[in-house]
């Protein structure tokens, strides 16, 4: 029983804290827009956001080792509540750029912490449970972040960003005042993004696209949605929608790549990725509620593929390597993550709202070349793992993903490479 309390209190603390951070990129991209950004400056928020993210990942393991969970979470909510904050105070792109580095940091920071506590807690029997719940709790409090968008942005920007820090605050209390004993504090993964080239090409590569894709749409899909006319309560459910497709693809898709070589599912996912941006840019034209479902159909195709890929990468990766590829898959969509909304951004100020969704599609011809060319130089695996639905939020992820990997998928019939 107590360890069901400190689980529903870390679950309780991660929704807080998706409800604070899942609602600054949108709100940051509307507020930005009203007061004069340009779309690229828009999209430089987006990139501090995920450079502030990197620099979360690798940081806070080395912070448990030398402050604990309970603190460093603590420190790192603190950090994310001051950049919320610090928006009201002072309306520039490039300090608004630098407190997007502050509530990357945090988020990336807290989850690490987290995913440890799960990680130690969680047993054998438990595993499996903890991390769907956890899932749920992480996805459901996005969703919801997204939708609070039409409710925020007609606000003062100083209610509508205290707001977002009420609920960085509020995360602090659930897992700082859980009287369970912090869990012994595992060492930080060596960082070897060399491992995760070594081990696929092909998933780092598919890592890539992910973080093209995804970065670009989720911190300058509000641009793109204001460029076609949607209101911001219309745009928080163009993000949702989107999410939400990604989220109901997860079982066939994950089916799919139990089944069939998962190159195969890499290069289609990839296809249909374009065809649904083709859908997406052509519903710009046909009503609202045609934009939204070009968006869960576009987020049906594309948010699976890093799953697909860090799948195909452990399926050649040794038992031992598993925390330390998945550090280094995530490394990959960090550097991704890093770059696309910039350039996103600057590409839909000098094109138009079009221009995103081309982006996209590029991204995507080039993984279906290399994934092809992939397919001549070996086989598929004998043996795979099993397909694990992968959160892109910490480097220690692998610590509460790698036992299930472990179990080979049923009657998995991998095809040969032409």
């Amino acid at each position: 029983m107590r360890t069901a309390l400190s689980f529903a209190a870390l679950f309780l603390s991660v929704a807080l804290l998706q409800l604070s951070s899942g609602g600054v990129g949108p709100l940051d991209a509307l507020t930005g827009l009203a007061g004069g950004f340009t779309a690229g400056e828009v999209g430089l928020l987006g990139s501090a956001h995920f450079l502030g993210f990197f620099a979360g990942c690798w940081a806070a393991p080395r912070m448990m080792g030398a402050l604990g969970h309970a603190r460093t979470f603590a420190a790192l909510t603190a950090l994310g509540a001051i950049g919320l904050i610090g928006h009201t105070l002072v309306f520039d792109p490039l300090a608004w750029a630098a407190l997007r580095l502050a509530t990357g940091l945090c988020i990336a920071g807290c989850y690490t912490v987290v995913e440890a506590w799960l990680s130690a807690r969680a047993t054998n029997e438990t595993r499996g449970r903890t991390f769907a719940s956890y899932r749920i709790a992480d996805m459901g409090a996005s969703l919801v972040a997204q939708l609070m968008i039409g409710a925020l942005a007609p606000l003062e920007l100083y209610v509508a960003y205290n707001t977002l820090a009420l609920f960085a605050c509020a995360a602090l209390l659930p897992l700082t005042l859980s009287r369970l004993p912090q869990p012994a504090t595992p060492a930080a993964p060596r960082l070897r993004p060399r491992l995760a080239w070594d081990r696929s090409p092909l998933a780092v590569a598919g890592c890539l696209v992910s973080a093209v894709t995804g970065a670009s749409f989720r911190m300058v899909g509000p641009i793109y949605g204001e460029g076609v006319g949607l209101e911001p309560g219309q745009i928080g459910v163009l993000l949702a929608a989107w999410i939400g497709g990604g989220a109901l693809a997860q079982l066939p898709v994950g089916w799919a790549a139990d089944k069939i070589d998962r190159r195969w599912v890499l290069i289609w996912l990839s296809a249909f990725g374009i065809l649904a941006s083709a859908v997406t840019v052509a519903a710009s034209g046909a009503g609202t509620a045609a934009i939204l479902a070009a968006s869960a159909l576009f987020g049906m195709t594309t948010f699976p593929i890093y799953s697909v890929a860090a799948s195909h990468a452990h399926d050649h990766a040794a038992e031992d390597e598993r925390v330390e590829l998945s550090a280094a898959l995530m490394f990959w969509y960090a550097v991704g993550a890093i770059a696309a909304p910039w350039v996103a951004a600057l590409l839909i100020g000098a094109y138009g709202p079009a221009a995103l969704f081309v982006f996209i599609s590029a991204a995507h011809v080039l993984l279906i070349a290399f994934g092809l060319a992939r397919m001549r130089r070996r086989a598929s695996p004998e043996t795979r793992t099993r397909y694990v639905w992968v959160p892109r939020t910490s480097f220690t992820i692998g610590r509460l993903t790698g036992r299930a990997r472990t179990r080979q998928p049923p009657a998995s019939t991998p095809s040969s490479s032409p």
